[in-house]
């Protein structure tokens, strides 16, 4: 592969990331998270670990932004490559009232971008 089908593959991924949230679609989390992914956050003071058996039923009774009417807010800041399997994604997004800043691994495995890991932040916007 080169490296701009990797960026390509990469991007592609975090856009069906994006969407799965905005719509509250795990089948489509389901096709960018690996199984064993792991989600993270201390935004709150405590460390919120969650494996996707444990986010994804949080996400399906979510009332999706898209039904609500919420404009998208996501947006790819960087991409770092540390190797042709392993990339680094910051991104941001929105579902109201929070704003986050998502730091995303990926692997490439089964000839696919998978996220491994979800590290976040958000703040409360008005």
């Amino acid at each position: 592969m080169s490296a701009a089908s990797d960026f390509s593959g990469v991007t592609a991924a975090l856009h069906t990331y994006f969407d799965g949230l905005h719509h509250s679609d795990t089948g489509r989390l389901a096709q960018v998270f690996h199984p064993q992914a792991i989600y993270c956050c201390a935004t709150e003071g405590a460390l919120l670990h969650r494996s996707m058996a444990e986010y994804f039923p949080f996400v399906d009774q979510r009332p999706s932004p898209a039904s609500r009417g919420q404009a998208r807010r996501d947006r790819i800041l960087s991409i770092e490559f540390a190797g042709p399997v392993t990339a680094f994604a910051r991104v941001e997004c929105a579902i109201a009232p929070r704003f986050f800043t998502d730091f995303l691994t990926l692997v490439q495995l089964d000839g696919r971008w998978q996220i491994v890991s979800k590290v976040f932040h958000f703040d409360v916007v008005e």
